[in-house]
């Protein structure tokens, strides 16, 4: 069964169960009520009959013309009226008029006494007169349960009736009207395939649930669309990048083996030989490090960090690499509350990170001065890296983290375009970001945020 027919019936449903439970009450609730006014009536009429019967000693013409004029007769009404002798019961008399015996003893303790019976209704009251004590009887048909009572159960089951239908319309509606954008997203994504994955969802921006999934779907198309692209940069890059030196051993190989060679000639070839497969050996090692860094890191061990003293380190150790090297540490904008620069990370992945983002800066400004500036807020700890060197053209910026992506003005810079993505791998194991921002000429400025660890005192 189809969601839409299914909410339709859950709709329609409780609406009917609620509307037939409400008429069910209206109708016990109108009954009762009618019942107890009803025997109030005879009450009234026992009384009245017993006034001008008994205490007028054989009746009173104004008293009964008076009860005809402003009583209106009732179906089968009548009036009874028995002595009471005491040690003597009713039996007869009940037997006589079809009512239980009970009925008679409630009047004679109680003063008064009710019974019915199909539609007929009695009411007894016990009487003192004039002429002694009575039990006075008075009995009717319930107009009401004849004709006001079935009345209201065909309006109430009409109205049942129109309310089903009236409700099978508002469900059908809004079943539509609700499952009408599931239908166009569901259409919708049947037109998204891996050859069109530019294709995203219509968003009419409110902000409810369906909203929000459509975002939630286009943010994964988004997730999708990008890793297909990198997929897809990624073997056409490194298929080239390792086809190159591949084919420069292949090709020095091939001639060298043509005809006889010098001792030198040898030695030169196993030189070009060595260098073309150490050139492989980096860039096979650099891709492997980069699908290791694209796992989710659980099986990473996670220490607690001061990234302050991380920074110093990586100083220390560009410089000894690079002697040329201009790297300032701002600390400025330094915490007074030292546990904010605390993180749970991986030291070596994160040394990695960082040597790779701030070489780069020194690289390519050609070892002018560096800025790193390090602070903290409550929730994370930021590293700036600043430098005034060629920059990244505005259009090349969205390629950056592509395998083996160099920027065109890049040329004359040794690199294999490994660095960034690798660096963006490592900061995602930490749950952090990195941003990047670049004008040519002016130089690079590189934001890397890292949440701050959560430690027990």
């Amino acid at each position: 069964m189809k969601l839409q027919i299914k909410t339709m019936l859950i709709l329609l449903t409780a609406f009917l169960t609620i509307i037939v439970l409400f008429s069910g009450f209206v109708y016990l609730s109108v009954s009762n009520y009618s019942y107890e006014d009803f025997y109030k009536l005879l009450e009234i009429r026992a009384v009245t009959a017993a006034k001008a019967e008994l205490d007028q000693e054989g009746g009173s013409e104004e008293m009964i013309a008076l009860r005809n004029q402003f009583f209106e007769k009732l179906p089968q009404e009548k009036d009874r009226y028995y002595r009471i002798t005491p040690g003597e019961s009713f039996t007869d008399e009940a037997k006589a008029l079809d009512v239980p015996v009970s009925f008679f003893n409630a009047v004679l303790k109680g003063g008064s006494g009710e019974y019915s019976k199909n539609s007929m209704f009695y009411k007894g009251i016990r009487y003192k007169s004039k002429l002694g004590e009575y039990v006075v009887v008075a009995s009717a048909q319930n107009y009401f349960e004849l004709h006001h009572s079935a009345y209201l159960r065909r309006t109430l089951i009409l109205a049942i009736g129109a309310a089903f239908l009236f409700s099978a319309l508002i469900a059908l509606y809004f079943s539509r009207y609700v499952f009408r954008p599931l239908r166009k997203i569901t259409d919708r994504v049947k037109e998204i395939s891996s050859e069109n994955l530019h294709l995203r969802l219509e968003n009419n921006m409110n902000n409810d649930e369906l909203s929000d999934l459509t975002r939630t779907f286009n943010n994964m198309l988004d997730r999708i669309e990008t890793s297909f692209e990198t997929q897809n940069n990624f073997i056409s890059n490194a298929s080239h990048e390792l086809r190159t030196p591949l084919t420069a051993i292949i090709g020095e190989a091939d001639v060298t083996l043509s005809k006889i060679r010098t001792t030198d000639e040898y030695i030169e070839t196993i030189k070009v030989i060595l260098d073309e497969a150490e050139t492989l050996d980096r860039k096979t090692k650099a891709l492997l490090f980069l699908a290791q860094t694209g796992f989710n890191g659980k099986n990473q061990k996670f220490d607690k960090l001061r990234i302050d003293q991380l920074l110093w380190d990586v100083k220390e150790t560009i410089e000894k690499i690079n002697t040329n090297s201009r790297i300032h540490i701002d600390t400025s904008l330094l915490p007074e509350n030292p546990l904010k620069l605390k993180i749970k990370g991986n030291e070596q992945l994160l040394h990695l990170a960082l040597s790779n983002i701030i070489s780069n800066a020194c690289k390519y400004s050609n070892n002018r001065q560096v800025n790193v500036s390090i602070g903290a807020s409550d929730q994370n700890v930021f590293i700036i890296v600043k430098d005034h060197g060629i920059g990244i053209p505005e259009k090349e910026l969205k390629y950056i983290y592509d395998p083996f992506f160099r920027a065109s003005n890049t040329l004359k810079y040794e690199g294999y375009g490994i660095g960034l993505p690798l660096t963006r791998n490592i900061i995602r194991l930490h749950n952090g970001e990195i941003i990047v921002t670049s004008m040519v000429g002016e130089g690079t400025t590189v934001q890397i945020n890292l949440p701050i660890g959560q430690f027990e005192l």
